[in-house]
């Protein structure tokens, strides 16, 4: 069950310096995966550094990849690695990127609580998102056609579920795309013959995961990489940040407890076990 967080408690107990720092500007770009963990951060420092603001922008990890190369924003959220180009990108721009690892997530393939499909393979998956399965009585669900929910390309889940699941083949063109989990979460939620795919941290009531691969995603599945789809969710910075500055505070923010509280309220895993 998750713990509470009960900030008033625990911020008497808060372990980040106390010195004051100066009127600064945080900015924070990308992921909407990890977006949720961004704004649990911010909301804890908004407390304890009121003089700091702090800004948690949510649109793609792409898109924070090119605010960090492009000096637009402190911390980049990806809910995945850099790619090989923006890295290339970054260190022509004098930018090095450094990445810190703040969570674990899983990749949850989720369909309509009524579906009686209750567990797919990766091929079989593949196969729906190449358009070669097409109705859900072909894997076992009653004769309705599937509806194949995809994030949009400047999504690192898409990239993940793209790398993990498709393994480089192109979608079918009548997959639909959404730019964002919530949308994902939402579609599939009011559509009886929806198929899709979010974050560990979005699968709330509404929708139903599948156990893939006869793997069902856990907290414990997904910490121990036995859940097919896990991955690392990361926060990049320009270089290391300097220690003791806001940046560094809440790039490792996840390594204190009351951080791991903000990860698993926000429903993802951890990297930490206090």
């Amino acid at each position: 069950m998750k713990r509470t967080l009960c900030y008033g408690l625990v911020l008497m107990a808060f372990v980040f310096s106390t010195q004051v720092i100066g009127a600064e500007k945080l900015h924070i770009e990308g992921s909407t995966t990890v977006g949720p963990i961004a704004d649990g951060f911010a909301e804890v420092f908004k407390d304890v550094y009121p003089e700091v603001i702090i800004t948690v922008n949510k649109s793609g990890s792409g898109t924070g990849a090119a605010a960090l190369v492009d000096n637009r924003c402190d911390i980049a959220t990806m809910s995945r690695f850099m790619k090989d180009k923006e890295f290339k990108d970054a260190i022509t721009k004098g930018v090095f990127p450094v990445a810190h690892a703040v969570a674990m997530d899983g990749v949850c393939i989720v369909v309509h609580p009524s579906n009686p499909v209750s567990a797919l393979t990766t091929e079989q998956v593949r196969n729906i998102y190449l358009g070669k399965i097409k109705n859900w009585n072909q894997v076992g669900g009653s004769s309705s056609p599937i509806v194949a929910i995809s994030r949009d390309t400047a999504s690192g889940t898409y990239d993940t579920f793209e790398g993990f699941i498709m393994k480089g083949q192109k979608m079918d063109s009548s997959i639909e795309y959404v730019s964002t989990n919530p949308q994902a979460f939402a579609r599939v939620k009011n559509t009886r013959g929806a198929i899709g795919y979010v974050g560990f941290g979005f699968v709330q009531t509404g929708v139903k995961a599948l156990t893939l691969d006869g793997i069902k995603p856990s907290k414990q599945t997904i910490l121990s990489g036995k859940y097919p789809v896990s991955r690392p969710l990361f926060m990049f910075t320009n270089g290391y940040p300097e220690l003791g500055s806001t940046a560094h505070k809440f790039v490792t923010f996840h390594l204190t407890e009351i951080g791991q509280e903000v990860v698993e309220d926000k429903g993802f895993v951890p990297v930490t076990n206090y």
